[in-house]
């Protein structure tokens, strides 16, 4: 992944802040001296992924602390972090990202700092059995240092309109379903490129968290240039796809999270289903899914607003565990529904929208999120193969 071209730190922090959402009230947060503490204490600036950034999740906590809050939506794990490396550490306080990037990423960079363990540690017994503490993911390589707290995630395979594809087919065919010559034009793909690769590596029988032989690169190709080229739409709009999915336009999905099923099962569409296939890769025990994790981390500003941490803490409270579950535009499971004050919250009609009958066993079929080392090849082939349908 390439470092964007170096800038002057305060330049590119107001170029980004005025562009990207922040507005000229966080742009005058940015005195060339640096940030001044008293100012620091009353305002707070959140670069996080959609749901954490919506009015339902920040007002209450704004009038609470009697704190300005500035708010970014990030739309790439990479993309934030390069942010991160080209300075904008004096610009944040609290990013939100995949969970794999704290651990391998921010904390050995230097651009997170550890949480009280004595403050954040006691949250952990709201969390279900599969995030315990010590949670891998949301501690440092040596398991000593705590690097944020875990809330939303999901399983993400496939989705496929159950109307048209049992779901027990879907699960035993798999991705091989998406290659078949009788599903062309039948699909739509979600344009969420790192996810595409992750799933057509899965496709190919392999893994997409390692390096790969030129053989295995010949097969990503092979699978990658069908699946774009016999797509019936190319797609970044969840909506857009949910819709087709729903007039029957198309049958299938690929990939899918149940993020991306939600709204649509929250209308009355429960027919659109996130599934996980069975029998993936024999390297990743037979799992054949992505689980992502998010992880809401501590910048390491030389200015750090203490509200930041008064946010992570704010995130536990049972009635804003639901508020982030079901923010607008996605809804998700978060790992504080282990506590039976943060489940009482959520109705049947809104568990049956995140697919909860069925999270254990999908959770169980996917593999965890992670780096993926070849991305850079994978992700021209991804690219030859976009051009080549001349999308």
């Amino acid at each position: 992944m390439r470092l964007p071209n170096p800038l002057s730190v305060t330049q590119f922090q107001r170029r980004r802040l005025l562009q990207l959402g922040l507005g000229a009230s966080a742009a005058a947060a940015l005195p060339r001296g640096g940030f001044a503490q008293s100012a620091r204490e009353a305002e707070m600036n959140l670069f996080t992924w959609e749901g954490y950034n919506s009015d339902e999740v920040l007002d209450p906590f704004r009038r609470e602390f009697n704190t300005r809050v500035n708010a970014e939506g990030l739309i790439s794990d990479p993309d934030a972090v390069n942010r991160l490396r080209a300075g904008e550490t004096s610009v944040w306080d609290v990013i939100n990202l995949n969970n794999s990037w704290a651990r391998k990423q921010l904390y050995p960079e230097n651009l997170i700092v550890p949480l009280e363990q004595e403050r954040f540690r006691p949250y952990w017994d709201m969390a279900l059995p599969a995030f315990e503490w010590p949670y891998h993911w949301a501690m440092s390589d040596d398991g000593t240092e705590l690097l944020g707290i875990i809330q939303r995630f999901g399983p993400s395979g496939c989705l496929i309109n159950t109307d048209e594809i049992a779901k027990e087919t879907f699960e035993n065919e798999g991705y091989g379903m998406f290659l078949e010559d009788g599903m062309a034009g039948r699909y739509a793909i979600l344009m969420y490129d790192d996810w595409v690769i992750m799933h057509a590596c899965l496709a190919a029988g392999f893994s997409p968290f390692r390096a790969h032989s030129e053989a295995e690169l010949a097969t990503f190709d092979e699978v990658i240039t069908k699946v774009i080229g016999n797509a019936a739409f190319l797609s970044d709009d969840l909506n857009s796809i949910n819709l087709a999915l729903i007039n029957g336009s198309i049958i299938g999905s690929f990939p899918g999270s149940v993020y991306t099923a939600s709204t649509a099962r929250f209308d009355g569409a429960t027919n659109i289903r996130c599934v996980v296939p069975l029998n993936g890769p024999a390297e990743l025990e037979g799992k054949n899914g992505v689980v992502w994790i998010e992880l809401t981390s501590l910048v390491n500003n030389p200015q750090l607003s203490p509200r930041g941490a008064d946010f992570l803490e704010y995130l536990q409270r049972p009635e804003v565990c639901k508020a982030v579950a079901f923010a607008e535009g996605t809804y998700n499971p978060v790992v504080q529904m282990g506590d039976p004050k943060v489940m009482e919250l959520f109705d049947a009609t809104e568990l049956e929208a995140i697919q909860w009958d069925t999270m254990d066993e999908d959770i169980a079929r996917c593999a965890e999120f992670d780096e993926i080392p070849d991305y850079d090849k994978l992700h021209a082939m991804f690219s030859a193969a976009v051009r080549a349908r001349g999308a």
